[in-house]
């Protein structure tokens, strides 16, 4: 897409600036003046992308490629009949139809015979705006669906358009690319297994709410405003059929003119952008050109910066010929990188090389992380264990699902995730369905108003006694997260009762957005929560092709899970032969399964699980508890994973 200030030709200088300063830990890229996405696309690969512009189609071209992670299945249009609805939207005969608002408005067929498209392809264009309108309306496509639909649209208007490079006017004459026929191009979707986000909104009121780990400002620099440039793909995009004026056809955009397109407005703009950058890194774009004077911007830069240090790149950049530029005809574009005040309290974050190149490995495993710190979680025993297990099943069964670390990662066309513990399969239910990005708005408006922080002990009792009188799954998702070690813990009365997490336990950036990838991850497979007693769980739609995974509380280790004083059954050498009972019959019938578990530990040795797994196979795993509530030290442990298979 042809873009005024499209920065395709800056993207390596963005690394060069950006890239060495980053620690490894960086998570998310924000990229505030968003424009044609060609940025956030880039950094897609590396970083979960909130993008952000007041112009409807560019904000529709994110979520139509930006925001997705794959390309849609189209269900609903499959079942009645159209197997590609690209295809279809592009080849269906319309030479009975007359056309709607861009026919009328943007093409010789209407009354003030607006040359920016032919008449066929302004006909195209609003049958395919419109269809995907009464598709979406009669929820014959999803929002993701619609959004990709338009998104191809928007991309394939510009070839075909009768103008230089904007839609501030069109020519007088037809070029030859829009003497051609419309094709629909749908972007290209990276899947970077994050949850992104995409705003339309100002960004002087935006940057007050966000915050992250790098943020990139592009604004504008000079006085041309992007509403009256780009207003036909904005009509496009939103389908309103406007009041327009003038000879180029113009909507009302009074209301959308950028403060950084005002000369007396720009400084106290860029002004106050920079002191509320609530993020660890920030890149700024400008242009010796800009309305505002590259000294008095670095001076700004400075004043927002830690220790006012800023680094600065001016890269020679060939103006339009017909514009009269500074300093004998040379332009350059300016790029800067700084650390913002604001968001100086991310530098504390102290990470060492050992635990940054955990974090390195942890990511390139691809997989999905609990939102819950759950005592005996698997997470960190998936690389090790998921290669032994079958590469996919028809139905797989997280018997003791706990946090879910393991049901999330399976491969199966349905995962049950059983516990005994109600409560958190109660909040899991809760999760199941819901928008990620709402869960978390919910979240923080309970921090918010409880004043929850690491040190307020009383907001934390304050929440612990509502929850136990009201109790509900976000309010107790909260306590948990402000709670000693993170454990769900209650009394015999199902009264929560788990102690202030002083000084330590918060709702962190991480379970932010490992409850994201979770919850998104869960809207996408078929998943049920039971809360069955192990051995009373119906196992009588297994087939051989299905797979238990059962991860019991181990006889042997004092976890808190399995003492019987947690409002919960305690876990004795009764419920340990219940559990291998349970086994043999699943391997009698055909059924496979893995039992993650100890043999030894701390000197205590499991001779029941011994003597029992002999007739099966049996795989040692190179796994610690340094991280476990209940240990301290595991060089004397023996984890193993035992398979009937």
């Amino acid at each position: 897409m042809r873009f005024i200030g499209s920065k395709k030709h800056l993207l390596n200088e963005i690394d060069a600036i950006l890239l060495p300063h980053l620690s490894g830990n960086e998570k998310s890229f924000v990229d505030l003046f968003a424009g044609s996405n060609v940025v956030a696309k880039h950094f897609k690969p590396m970083f979960a992308i909130t993008t952000n512009d007041f112009m409807a189609f560019s904000r529709a071209i994110s979520e139509g490629s930006v925001v997705l992670n794959s390309v849609p299945d189209f269900a609903g249009l499959h079942q009645r009949g159209i197997e590609d609805p690209l295809k279809y939207l592009q080849t269906r005969d319309i030479s009975k139809y007359l056309g709607e608002t861009v026919t009328r408005e943007y093409s010789p067929a209407g009354p003030d015979n607006r040359m920016y498209f032919t008449t066929e392809n302004a006909r195209r264009i609003d049958f395919i705006r419109n269809k995907i309108d009464f598709w979406k309306k009669e929820n014959f496509i999803t929002e993701n669906e619609f959004y990709y639909l338009l998104n191809a649209l928007l991309q394939a208007v510009p070839f075909v358009s009768n103008i230089t490079g904007t839609y501030g006017a069109y020519l007088k004459h037809w070029d030859k690319r829009a003497m051609k026929s419309l094709e629909l191009n749908p972007s290209a979707i990276i899947d970077n297994k994050e949850q992104n986000n995409a705003f339309s909104e100002d960004s002087l009121k935006l940057i007050k709410k966000i915050s992250g780990d790098i943020v990139y400002i592009d604004p504008p620099y000079n006085n041309r405003q992007y509403a009256p440039n780009y207003h036909v793909l904005e009509t496009i995009a939103k389908n309103d059929n406007p009041e327009l004026h003038g000879i180029t056809g113009q909507r009302n955009y009074d209301d959308e003119k950028s403060a950084f397109s005002i000369k007396r407005k720009a400084v106290k703009a860029m002004s106050s952008m920079l002191s509320n950058l609530n993020f660890t890194h920030a890149v700024v774009s400008y242009s010796t050109d800009g309305i505002i004077a590259e000294e008095e911007l670095l001076a700004l830069l400075k004043t927002a910066a830690v220790n006012e240090q800023v680094i600065e790149k001016r890269i020679p950049y060939r103006k339009y010929k017909s514009k009269v530029v500074k300093d004998g005809g040379v332009l350059y574009e300016l790029l800067f990188y700084f650390q913002p005040k604001t968001g100086q309290h991310k530098q504390r974050r102290v990470i060492t090389r050992q635990k940054r190149n955990q974090f390195k490995e942890e990511k390139s495993w691809g997989f999905i992380k609990s939102p819950l710190n759950y005592v005996g979680g698997k997470y960190k025993l998936l690389p090790q264990i998921f290669p032994l297990f079958p590469k996919s099943a028809d139905i797989f069964v997280d018997l003791f699902s706990g946090g879910g670390n393991v049901g999330i990662n399976a491969n199966a066309k349905k995962i049950y995730f059983n516990d005994i513990n109600s409560k958190i399969n109660g909040l899991f239910r809760f999760f199941q369905g819901r928008d990620p990005v709402n869960l978390l708005k919910m979240i923080h408006q309970r921090i918010d108003y409880f004043h929850l922080s690491k040190t307020n002990k009383q907001g934390f009792l304050d929440l612990r006694n509502h929850y136990n009188k009201n109790p509900n799954p976000i309010d107790l998702y909260v306590l948990v997260s402000f709670s000693f070690n993170y454990q769900f813990r209650f009394n015999n009365h199902l009264q929560y009762n788990n102690p202030f997490g002083y000084n330590r336990s918060h709702f962190s950036e991480r379970m932010a957005d490992n409850l994201v990838r979770f919850v998104t991850r869960l809207n996408n497979v078929d998943a049920q929560f039971t809360d069955y007693y192990f051995s009373d769980f119906d196992f009588s739609e297994l087939t051989s092709n299905s797979f238990v995974y059962a991860d019991p509380p181990y006889l042997i280790t004092t976890g808190s899970y399995n003492d019987g004083n947690r409002g919960f059954v305690d876990w004795t050498e009764k419920q340990e032969l219940q559990l291998y009972d349970v086994l043999d019959a699943l391997t009698a019938k055909g059924v496979k399964f893995a039992l993650s578990n100890v043999m030894d530990h701390k000197g205590h040795s499991n001779d029941l699980l011994k003597r029992w797994s002999q007739k099966y196979h049996v795989t040692d795993l190179n796994y610690g508890y340094q991280n476990s509530s209940y240990n301290t030290f595991a060089l004397e442990s023996r984890e193993v994973l035992i398979t009937n298979y």
